[in-house]
């Protein structure tokens, strides 16, 4: 594997696909036979089912000219208590059935090609591990709930857009001393209530209950290669977890006892109650586009190049910059991930999915994806990075890119052009963005707006990445200004902007956040937003200590007064339907943007109760310029909701009935009006 992952694979911090080079022919080269010999297997039940009388193993090889299984008492180390000859039988899968109880065995697969046995390995279909995944675990998947998972409810969502995302990892909640959390860098971490920071103010999991947002996403918790189970917690050890090692279970090194691959399992389940008890869904990073190891990988020691898509030369692709990309359109990677994201969603109760560089799978794949999940439940969300790192040999026309998104099925994609348009050019770290004074990206941030939808005021043309709409309604955008990617907003201020005030800086990141959760779409926010989170000027955190990467809860306390504004901003957003428009027509008709004459200044009106708001008429005003603007708006009775620092949603910061609104340097001021008199654009 590549150290550091290519810098966590770089690719994952980008704007658009690379073009693609010609497409290639996986057939009769060197290495490879031609795939599409393979047969499909048609059923379901690769890997083990369990019965306390017998179990029956299945594993789909159809080169393999001998495979075995062997039975371990234990996760690592130790000699085979038993190997069994699987049976060669029809659609290239070989099996056998071991009578008895095998509950609390381990196992691994040995497959014979071309007159070698290839390594030992883990089922891919397993679902359960020991410690470091050596080999996959025999168990009753019943055994692992928790009490109370049999009546686990979801949280109630009406539509997409009125989602609001936090990106998360395991360890950053919980594991500064400051977090009063326990179980800290564990899943547990994630259950624990009443936790309070050093000043009083609530923390962890009752922190996103009272912030208000509805949906974690959590960095991957699948078990992944870089942290070694086997040690003790060591907050200079860390990893984001993009290195997949076993897809279908969770990481070990954030449950109590790693070697007990039950206890994984149980501990995350609790997790996922204790969420869904707080009225929050939980959403799985996945990472299905390419594995932490390539050719000692368990997909290629069992089914030698089958998984991956191969470069002209017969050897890896890889448009994920990390040493290979996986073959989604093959028949039996498509069956795999299919079936991988089932089993999160029936086991787990998983509400959703953000598919790492979206970009390198196929489209056919994506929507067979969303179809299978959707039938299980129509409220799961599924979007990606709609980018890859690098060329593919699958043609950009067939991949989930972010171009592509109309060609999606209830999937959506990041929108880097209003990411880059209020921040500035996440490749070029100095360069400020609209929030920070740049001119010119204008257009970019009204396009953010509309949710990268067609609207008339938009000037295309302008726009910094995309030259036309990509969505066709508001919930395939998601918008957002940083993640785990990059340096945070806060970090990337001090960059941009070292020489304004933290006032100013202060107020040019209040600027950026209003404008997420004031945009249509759905809105996106990295762990710690609400506390200007830093990561002290590490702008690729992937495997820096947890003193880098944790939330220090005492920024809280510090910015007491920024928390207060994004919060109450978040519960304007719930309240209030105007700001998250379900349909790409009712935006068009209810929203109209309000020409400044400006470059740093973006303003609209949404008119008429916009899906069934309260508020008659609202006016947005965006000032990215280091002096007040004038924006010059219809004669009304305006209520003033947020006038440049605070925001109150009861209108009592004061009325006016002036055409003329001055907005403060670096900063948003928000109105409306009960009455529909003047608040026309055309007045």
């Amino acid at each position: 594997m590549l150290k550091n992952v290519l810098f966590y694979c770089l690719a994952a911090f980008g704007m658009f696909a690379v073009a693609s080079p010609k497409r290639m022919v996986y057939m009769k080269n060197n290495l490879y036979p031609d795939f599409s010999t393979y047969p499909v297997y048609e059923g379901n039940d690769l890997g083990y089912v369990y019965a306390p009388t017998a179990t029956e193993f299945k594993l789909w090889s159809p080169p393999a000219e001998a495979v075995q299984l062997k039975l371990f008492s234990q996760g690592l180390g130790g000699a085979a208590l038993k190997t069994i000859q699987l049976k060669k039988g029809s659609q290239g899968v070989w099996s056998t059935r071991i009578s008895g109880d095998q509950k609390g065995k381990y196992y691994a697969f040995q497959v014979k090609i071309n007159g070698a046995w290839l390594q030992e390995v883990t089922d891919p279909y397993a679902v359960a591990t020991g410690a470091n995944g050596k080999r996959g675990l025999i168990l009753d998947l019943q055994q692992t709930n928790p009490p109370g998972w049999a009546y686990d409810t979801k949280p109630k969502l009406q539509s997409p857009t009125d989602m609001l995302i936090y990106e998360l990892h395991i360890r950053d909640l919980s594991s500064h001393a400051s977090s009063g959390i326990a179980h800290k860098g564990k899943y547990l971490g994630l259950t624990e209530t009443k936790t309070k920071s050093p000043e009083g103010l609530t923390t962890g999991l009752d922190h996103l209950k009272e912030l208000g947002i509805t949906h974690v996403h959590l960095l991957p918790v699948f078990d992944f290669k870089s942290i070694d189970e086997t040690k003790p917690y060591d907050p200079n050890v860390f990893n984001w977890g993009y290195d997949p090692q076993n897809y279908n279970t969770p990481e070990g090194s954030y449950s109590t006892n790693a070697a007990n691959g039950a206890v994984r399992i149980k501990e995350f389940k609790q997790m996922v109650l204790a969420l869904h008890q707080k009225g929050i869904r939980l959403i799985m990073d996945v990472v299905y586009n390419h594995t932490g190891d390539t050719e000692q990988s368990n997909f290629n020691q069992l089914v030698p190049g089958y998984y991956f898509r191969q470069n002209n030369e017969g050897g890896f692709s890889n448009a994920s910059a990390c040493g290979n990309e996986t073959a989604s359109e093959r028949p039996m990677m498509r069956k795999f991930l299919i079936q991988s994201v089932l089993h999160w969603v029936k086991e787990y109760h998983v509400d959703g999915f953000r598919f790492d560089l979206m970009g390198i799978h196929d489209i056919e794949t994506m929507n067979a994806i969303s179809k299978a999940v959707h039938a299980v439940d129509p409220t799961i969300f599924l979007y990606g990075e709609g980018w890859t790192a690098g060329g593919s040999p699958l043609a950009d026309g067939l991949r989930a890119l972010k171009i592509n998104t109309k060609k999606l099925d209830h999937i959506a994609a990041f929108s880097d052009d209003m990411r880059d348009g209020i921040r500035g050019n996440v490749f070029n770290t100095t360069e400020k963005g609209f929030a920070s004074g740049r001119p010119g990206l204008k257009e970019s941030v009204k396009f953010g707006i509309v949710a990268s939808t067609y609207h008339p005021d938009v000037d295309y043309n302008q726009v910094n990445y995309s030259k036309a709409p990509w969505a066709d309604e508001p919930y395939q955008t998601i918008t957002y200004t940083s993640c785990h990617d990059n340096h945070t907003l806060w970090d990337r201020l001090s960059i941009t902007n070292p020489e304004d005030t933290e006032k100013d800086r202060i107020n040019m990141y209040k600027l950026a956040t209003t404008m997420v959760l004031t945009s249509q779409g759905v809105p996106f926010l990295h762990a710690g937003t609400e506390m200007l989170v830093t990561k002290q000027g590490y702008e690729n955190s992937y495997n820096s200590p947890d003193s880098i990467n944790q939330l220090n809860w005492s920024r809280k306390f510090q910015y007491k007064a920024e928390y207060d504004y994004i919060r109450t901003l978040i519960y304007m957003r719930k309240i209030h339907p105007a700001f998250r428009m379900r349909s790409s027509q009712m935006i068009r008709e209810h929203l109209k943007f309000v020409e400044t004459g400006n470059e740093n200044v973006v303003a609209y009106l949404i008119l008429n109760n916009a899906n069934g708001d309260s508020w008659n008429t609202i006016a947005v005003m965006f000032n990215g310029s280091n002096e007040p603007q004038g924006v010059f708006l219809p004669e009304s009775n305006w209520n003033i909701v947020l006038n440049g620092e605070k925001v109150e949603l009861n209108g009592t910061l004061g009325k006016f009935r002036s055409t003329t609104v001055m907005v403060p340097a670096y900063s948003a001021t928000i109105l409306y009006t009960d009455a529909l008199e003047g608040a026309t654009p055309d007045k």
